[in-house]
């Protein structure tokens, strides 16, 4: 969102404006991130013709900042009397628009030459559709006098004849690098009592959101007077990344029982499950020891948990399901009693060179070898004759079991012939023997 500002900081505990507003940048070049959407609103800057805007991203990575900005660069001392600033989801109303805004448009104001005024609408995706409807017609009606500058989350949710008369400006997160420059920076100038690992923790829980974080570093620094991660945590009210990987790490190595523990320990201080299901989707792509085949499906069980919470169902067994899925995405599939006779004479099978080594011999050492002697013993039933291994063929075959962390591929010297072949072949033989 927002970086430098020309405000003097007090350097106590003090204050009275909140550290967001306080250190707000008051000019372009003082926003952090974004650097090329930036640069084109210098340039209009520059320019002096200010058109439509319609900003759009996600919430505190200086939209609306980059707009006040703007505005009061082309204005001057002419910005409190020249620039009309409502929340669009406070006042989201056809009414705003018939009487505000209409009211401002029409008002006379002393500019410089060749200034317009500006009416700035944050939250903007919040206006009802006829509220925006009404709105279309003002703008053509006084765009000789008045610019109007969207700022919103979701550009899709502004009608289509208003986005053709903006030009529409993307904004994306702030990098992490960028966020803690700025941290840094508030930190000096309010003396605040720091850790690295405090700085870290307050990035990780803001996600690119510079306004969170400088939220978060004041209410960590004013409520428990030092910051580190056990305070940004407790401030932020938010799952301990800790708590969350030994939780994933449990199912990783498919201990339930475990698991649920560490899902009841977390749920007991009393947090919300999208915030649970959340913390647990930015954790999982953190954890190195978790093989990457693995990591996709884990993360595909925690998309879909997530859709679901948000369609109501927040509860601890919808938590408690997601882990049982993932436990069950490592386990092994379970051999059917009604294989296992048929398993135990598998080693009976084929020439005496073959009987000891028949399957484990071609599976490799990292491989479920209870997923692949249970394809074994599917195989052996299909054929439904006696399986002799030869070396003058070669099976390559690929097993791929359902919910395995990975694929299993059995190739060897392995070939099998059926007693219906052996007939077959016996009897081709003969008929080449009587045609000589």
């Amino acid at each position: 969102m927002d970086s430098g500002s020309s405000a003097t900081p007090s350097g106590t505990m003090g204050y009275e404006l909140p550290w967001v507003e306080k250190y707000r940048p008051l000019n372009l070049d003082d926003v952090v991130g974004n650097k090329d959407t930036i640069d084109r609103l210098k340039v209009i800057q520059n320019d002096g013709n200010c058109p439509h805007l319609l900003i759009s991203g996600l919430p505190g990575i200086g939209k609306t900042t980059s707009v006040l900005c703007l505005a009061r660069a082309l204005l001057g001392d002419a910005y409190k009397e020249g620039v009309l600033e409502l929340n669009a989801s406070d006042e989201r109303g056809v009414d705003v628009v018939r009487n505000k805004i209409k009211t401002f448009a029409q008002k006379k104001v002393s500019l410089p030459a060749g200034r317009h005024k500006i009416v700035i609408l944050d939250e903007a995706d919040s206006m009802t559709p006829a509220a925006q409807q009404a709105l279309r017609r003002t703008m053509e009606i006084y765009s000789n006098t008045t610019r109007f500058c969207f700022a919103c989350n979701q550009s899709n949710k502004i009608i289509e004849p208003i986005q053709s008369r903006c030009a529409i400006l993307r904004y994306g997160k702030v990098k992490d690098e960028q966020i803690l420059k700025r941290l840094l920076e508030i930190c000096e100038m309010e003396k605040v009592e720091y850790t690295d690992e405090g700085l870290a923790a307050i990035i990780f829980t803001t996600e690119g959101d510079m306004r969170q974080a400088i939220n978060n570093l004041q209410s960590t620094w004013t409520g428990l007077g030092f910051v580190n991660p056990e305070n940004v945590f407790k401030v932020c009210d938010q799952p301990h990344p800790f708590l969350i990987r030994a939780l994933l790490t449990a199912c990783q190595e498919g201990d339930v029982d475990l698991a649920m523990d560490k899902l009841d320990e977390i749920w007991a201080k009393g947090y919300a499950a999208v915030d649970i299901v959340t913390t647990l989707f930015r954790v999982v792509k953190t954890i190195d020891r978790i093989p990457e085949a693995t990591k996709l499906e884990f993360i595909k069980e925690i998309g879909w948990t997530h859709m679901k919470i948000l369609e109501g169902v927040a509860t601890v067994v919808q938590l408690g399901g997601l882990i049982a899925r993932l436990c069950k995405l490592v386990s092994a599939p379970p051999l059917s009693p009604t294989y296992q006779p048929a398993l135990a004479n598998l080693a009976c099978l084929g020439p005496t060179e073959h009987r000891s080594k028949a399957i484990p011999s071609l599976i490799p050492s990292s491989t479920n070898v209870a997923a692949a002697l249970h394809y074994a013993a599917i195989l052996y039933f299909y054929t439904s004759c006696n399986l002799f291994f030869s070396p003058h063929t070669f099976l390559g075959v690929t097993f791929s079991g359902l919910q395995q962390d990975s694929s299993i591929d059995i190739k060897g010297k392995a070939g099998f012939r059926t007693e219906s072949q052996e007939g077959a072949n016996e009897s081709k033989r003969n008929n080449e023997k009587r045609g000589e």
